[in-house]
């Protein structure tokens, strides 16, 4: 991989480890540099993606018209001849789904608090035009606040004569997929997604699926019928809501405009579910602009003006991390850009040799913030408390893998996302099902809210995706002035002007980061303090040298990683974490699982059999950094979620822990 293919996204982001991997993509851990905030960074091959390309398009044109607080938030969106980053919010909880495993099931009053947030959720993006069509617990992850956002608009439509339009295209999970488009037929997209909640409730309130069979055509059958078990454990008002969601028939399912007030969503509430955005695009914070103002020196109406086209660009992703840190109570405050941490210089090196920028690469930097942005996407655990950038969570695996094509029983086409084949949908529908159009939703949602009054425009939106896919938000001529002291560095006002070089290399630690540049003194001054300067300049020197993160990986570490507690980790009796991993690799071979050993890391793929997509997950011995105790950390990287809850449970259970 170039080097060069990184340069863009170095201009504005750090990047570290990867915390998700997919079919055609992978995403990063990074850090906004004039922010500070956490970010998950979205990376896209554009060659592989091949026929998948015009879902990456359809996401990324329904991620920026979106504004909700449970929809995952885009904030960039760059473009190079290679790649696509999408940088989003980061949500360090992780998957919905790993949640679940890890609780068995949610009580009611839990699975109540996550229903309300989707219901949310599903009422807002069906007002704004969009049927999701994809919803599954692997598509919503959980923030820092333990609140849930909505990802993978990929399989989204937005048909131009508003929701009550037929679609066509059978898309989605199967275990999740309605009756009426596993039959074929012309379906509303809105009563697809009322279905597939329905089977979301029931996973949270069971734990496991209503319509489940390792064969498709038998789980087709199965959900057609639309019969399933009801455990004891259900309350007769959750058995109620269950049976209004699961309606085979379309026209007698339940509406969002009534789940919005439904008494089982009511109990131990006042108010009915609030959908309306919080943070509607065309209302802009007064603070986040003043502080945009002061830093680029340019007036408060310009900076808004600029705002408000919102071109996904570096201009959009500051204000929206800004008015993230205001959310969240932290002071709203644009860093220096040479005062930030890494060099992109150095990261570029990395990336070119296709080595990962990991947590031991990481500067151990004493004045990094306390908490930086919050969120997206799978399943890893918190690193090693060694180092403050160590101590994120990295729950976010948002990448799914991307499809084979294959042809279904019967004729039927299908745009299936994992574990299922997909075909792309027929250019007789594609038009009709993406388009921009109208965003009420007619009689079934007559509370849908009006467009958001933000100053761009579908022509305007248009114009960012000719040409290759999406062009990269290029640099406007700048309107911004920059005073500049006589003799000082020259320190660019204009985020557009920010290159790699100019975060400089040799500023690896804020706690070290002396300035020994005597700029303003006279040469008399400069020659009577030479000599006194010489040695200390000498002196620190080295001491900036032993920090740096080459040297710091003389002192490898020996062991497992310490963890913090996480619902991905499972704790076990054993106290030698050798002898833990002998057990795990004992019981992969009896399984037949393959696996290929890191470290204290086991990388496990099943073995491919006919009709049944390959696995692949992780295994990782680790020491829990508050009692000592030893446990083993679990992450799905490909395949079916249920099937892999199974095939995990299976080993750790054989496992003589």
């Amino acid at each position: 991989m170039s080097a060069s293919d990184y340069q863009e996204i170095l201009k504005y982001y750090e990047l570290h480890e990867t915390i998700g991997t997919g079919g055609f993509a992978k995403v990063k851990l990074g850090r906004h540099l004039l922010t500070g905030e956490k970010v998950a960074i979205k990376i896209m091959d554009k060659f592989a993606l091949g026929d998948d390309l015009p879902r990456v398009k359809t996401e990324i044109d329904a991620m920026k018209n979106l504004s909700h607080q449970h929809v995952c938030r885009l904030y960039h969106v760059i473009e190079t001849s290679k790649k696509i980053f999408m940088v989003l919010e980061y949500c360090p909880g992780g998957e919905l789904f790993d949640y679940i495993v890890s609780k068995d099931r949610l009580s009611e009053e839990e699975a109540r608090v996550f229903f309300r947030q989707i219901v949310s959720a599903i009422a807002y993006v069906h007002s704004q035009g969009y049927a999701h069509r994809d919803l599954k617990p692997e598509n919503l992850l959980i923030d820092e606040k333990h609140n849930l956002k909505l990802i993978d608009f990929g399989l989204c439509a937005k048909p131009k004569g508003g929701l009550d339009y037929r679609l066509n295209t059978c898309c989605g999970s199967p275990a999740y997929a309605a009756p009426e488009l596993i039959q074929g037929k012309a379906y509303i997209g809105s009563e697809a997604d009322i279905w597939s909640m329905g089977v979301l409730l029931y996973a949270l309130l069971c734990g496991f699926l209503p319509f489940d069979d390792d064969n498709v055509m038998a789980l087709y059958r199965r959900i057609t019928r639309g019969k399933y078990t009801i455990p004891k454990w259900l309350s007769p008002s959750s058995t109620l809501l269950l049976n209004q969601l699961l309606q085979v028939d379309p026209k007698k399912r339940i509406t969002v405009k009534h789940l919005l007030s439904h008494p089982w969503l009511m109990q131990g509430y006042s108010d009915a579910v609030q959908w309306q955005s919080k943070y509607p695009l065309g209302h802009l914070d007064e603070d986040c602009i003043t502080e945009l103002s002061v830093f680029h020196n340019q007036s408060r109406e310009s900076i808004s003006a600029l705002i408000s086209e919102w071109n996904y660009d570096q201009m959009s992703a500051t204000y929206l991390l800004l008015q993230s840190k205001k959310v969240r109570g932290k002071r709203i405050h644009l860093r220096i850009p040479s005062q930030t941490a890494h060099a992109s210089a150095t990261q570029s090196a990395s990336l070119g040799s296709e080595k990962a920028v990991t947590s031991e690469d990481a500067p151990d930097c004493s004045d990094v913030p306390d908490a930086f942005g919050s969120m997206e996407f799978s399943d890893a655990a918190s690193l090693s408390e060694e180092c403050p950038l160590e101590e994120f969570i990295l729950n976010t695996c948002g990448t799914k893998q991307q499809s084979r094509h294959d042809t279904q029983p019967g004729g039927t086409e299908f745009t299936l996302s994992t574990p299922v084949t997909r075909k792309v949908a027929s250019k007789k529908h594609a038009n009709k099902e993406n388009v921009g159009a109208e965003s009420a939703l007619r009689d079934e949602l007559p509370f849908a809210l009006p467009a958001p009054k933000a100053s761009f425009s579908k022509s305007e939106t248009d114009k960012q995706v000719q040409g290759t896919l999406f062009q990269a938000p290029t640099p406007k001529e700048s309107q911004f002035t920059t005073v500049t002291p006589v003799k000082k560095p020259k320190i660019p006002t204009n985020t557009y002007e920010l290159t790699a070089t100019e975060v400089l290399p040799e500023r690896r630690c804020h706690s070290v980061d002396l300035d020994l540049n005597i700029a303003h003194v006279d040469s008399s001054q400069k020659k009577r303090k030479a000599k006194l300067f010489g040695s200390l300049e000498r002196g620190l020197d080295k001491v900036i040298t032993m920090l740096t993160p080459g040297k710091k990986k003389r002192f490898s570490r020996h062991g497992p990683r310490k963890l913090k507690a996480h619902y991905n980790v499972t704790m076990t009796q054993l106290l030698n974490p050798d002898q833990l991993l002998s057990e795990i690799i004992s019981v992969l071979s009896k399984k037949q699982v393959e696996y290929t050993k890191k470290g204290y890391t086991l990388k496990c793929q099943t073995k491919p059999d006919f009709g049944k997509e390959s696995m692949k997950f992780e295994l990782e011995v680790c020491r829990l950094s508050k009692n000592e105790a030893v446990g083993i950390r679990r992450q799905r990287l490909r395949g079916d979620a249920w099937v892999y809850k199974r095939l995990v449970e299976d080993i750790l259970s054989s496992c003589q822990v």
